[in-house]
């Protein structure tokens, strides 16, 4: 069990954070509540390993936490007070008082449509406005988590953020490792698959939303000519079947993809001024290529060219540490491709002890969304800085 505070001239912080690396979910449910909540209230936020039987984790979390407003989803992965974990249950706490908030679940989203969703996300703003007398945006923020297999993240992000009126948004895509078969989000004492947690806030902590990807275009275009878009199923790229023709691309055999590969080698889509990764879920048994991300015929990738993953980094973090100051918690969505390229490298305990030095407490994801958008190999985030002492 990892559970700590961060104290400094102002004494011991409100915002607290933990793990459990016990398999039994009683018992890492029992260990990250003891950690994480010295007293009643505020909100808990938790990051659950898809390896917990979801009812056997679900009385758990109920048993542990009590009352305490809880939101949080399932991973592919875990990130902790030390850095990656598999397995795993972590997680942070805001004490009352740290942030004013609402929090809300968004069921059967294959059948909502996208003015619902917006409401749904207006409403909870509306909530908070009234509660509070007023809002201002600036020191507002908004944190989304939502069923990782829904292909819904698009509809989903894009009405949040329509129905947010400028609080900026973030969040991730709920996984499970690379199963790809039941995927969650946690609100309260439930698991629940087709759905979506939004969380609205305000706070006196500084804070700063942020997002970094290590890949830029390269000149090798591959242009989608048959596609499934409601299955975000790409059959054909430049007219021949698409799985060959994107390892032709490569100058391998097709018979070698992986996951691996996909992750070394993504593709990009410009939208608007900036370019964005769309990266490739899996090779299907006739040729095609499942995404991640919303695709459809007509658009014209780029062959993604990588950075260095853990430079990108550290100039995303050392950013965001400028913007607040003293960090006391980073909430980080860092997609599952990421983590696959740090153990392709041997570097996954050297990225995982740099999120550790800056606080960082995630889930590795099966997408993420930033202001309105869902994308793709990123890291996105909300720092928050240490709070005045003043206020």
């Amino acid at each position: 069990m990892i559970a700590n505070t961060h104290a400094g001239d102002g004494g011991v912080s409100g915002i607290r954070i933990g793990s459990s690396c016990s398999d039994d979910p009683a018992d890492a449910s029992r260990e990250l509540a003891a950690g994480l909540l010295p007293g009643d209230g505020g909100l808990s936020i938790v990051f659950a390993s898809s390896r917990f039987a979801p009812d056997a984790l679900a009385g758990s979390l109920r048993a542990a936490f009590g009352d305490t407003p809880l939101i949080g989803c399932t991973t592919a992965g875990e990130i902790g007070p030390d850095g990656y974990h598999e397995g795993s249950l972590s997680g942070a706490h805001f004490a009352p008082g740290e942030i004013d908030f609402e929090i809300g679940l968004l069921e059967d989203l294959e059948h909502t449509d996208a003015r619902s969703m917006m409401v749904f996300a207006q409403g909870l703003r509306s909530r908070l406005q009234a509660r509070l007398g007023g809002l201002d945006n600036e020191h507002c923020f908004a944190f989304m988590l939502v069923d990782g297999l829904s292909s819904r993240e698009e509809s989903v992000a894009r009405a949040f953020h329509d129905g947010l009126g400028g609080i900026p948004l973030t969040g991730g895509s709920a996984g499970d490792e690379l199963s790809f078969t039941d995927t969650r989000v946690i609100f309260g004492g439930r698991l629940v698959r087709n759905a979506a947690v939004l969380l609205v806030a305000t706070s006196r902590h500084p804070f700063t939303l942020f997002k970094t990807q290590h890949f830029s275009p390269s000149d090798t275009r591959l242009v989608v000519t048959a596609a499934i878009p409601e299955k975000r199923i790409v059959t054909e790229i430049n007219g021949c079947p698409a799985a060959p023709e994107y390892a032709r691309a490569l100058g391998m055999d097709p018979a070698a993809l992986s996951p691996h590969v996909f992750a070394a080698h993504p593709v990009v889509v410009r939208i608007g001024n900036a370019d964005f990764v769309r990266s490739i879920q899996r090779v299907n048994p006739d040729g095609s290529l499942s995404f991640f991300c919303a695709i459809d015929r007509g658009i014209v990738f780029r062959m993604a060219r990588g950075e260095d993953i853990l430079a990108n980094l550290d100039a995303a973090l050392i950013e965001a540490t400028a913007k607040v100051g003293e960090v006391e918690l980073i909430l980080g969505c860092d997609c599952i491709l990421r983590l696959l390229e740090c153990r392709a490298r041997n570097i996954v305990d050297t990225v995982g002890a740099r999120m550790a030095a800056s606080r960082v407490v995630g889930f590795n994801t099966f997408g993420e969304q930033y202001r309105g958008m869902h994308i793709n190999q990123t890291f996105t985030g909300i720092a928050f800085g240490r709070r005045p002492a003043a206020s």
